[in-house]
């Protein structure tokens, strides 16, 4: 975790780490900080009393052979409580629906999709978390294929836990912040 804290402080204050500015590998890095939507670039704050403007935010994507691995890195947000994130359609923008809806391996033919079959964590990528005392929090999900002619966009960050329930599936309350990934 320190290391990654590292990368996030490194990227934050200098220059981006080396496969932030595109490489062969295909891996994707976003790092930035929180601003509100009238002063964002790459990470937009849609609740500053959860995602304060300044607090930071690392995505790595990486692809491997038949899955995809994504890395999560968040600093400054509220200490001990519990947020939902996932990949979504879309690049972040000024409203938070701009994202669209979730990034779906398997895309479900009902939408809004709220079906355990497509909205899963093996057909979406999900990346909740709890945040430490200092309000960070490191997070990883890996998922059994890789991003075809159809790519995720951002990372949102939802409000609660993401339900898995019948007719809830995939829901995690309202969206907090976003940071645009090129996946």
């Amino acid at each position: 975790m320190l290391l990654l804290i590292g990368v996030l402080a490194a990227g934050l204050t200098g220059a981006p780490p080396a496969s932030a500015t595109g490489s062969p590998t295909g891996v994707a890095v976003t790092v930035a900080r929180f601003a509100p939507p009238d002063q964002a670039t790459k990470a937009y704050t849609y609740d500053t009393a959860l995602i304060a403007p300044g607090a930071a935010v690392m995505v790595v994507a990486s692809p491997a052979r038949t899955s995809t691995k994504t890395l999560l890195s968040v600093y400054g947000l509220v200490p001990n409580r519990t947020y939902g994130a996932h990949a979504h359609q879309r690049p972040c923008g000024a409203l938070p629906t701009d994202a669209g809806a979730h990034h779906q391996h398997a895309v479900d033919p009902v939408q809004p999709s709220v079906d355990p079959a497509y909205a899963n964590p093996d057909n979406e990528i999900w990346l909740d978390f709890t945040t430490d005392a200092r309000g960070r929090a490191v997070v990883a999900a890996s998922v059994p294929w890789r991003f075809a002619d159809r790519r995720a966009g951002s990372v949102v960050l939802h409000a609660e836990r993401t339900a898995t329930e019948p007719g809830r599936a995939g829901t995690a309350g309202p969206r907090l912040g976003c940071a645009t990934v090129r996946f």
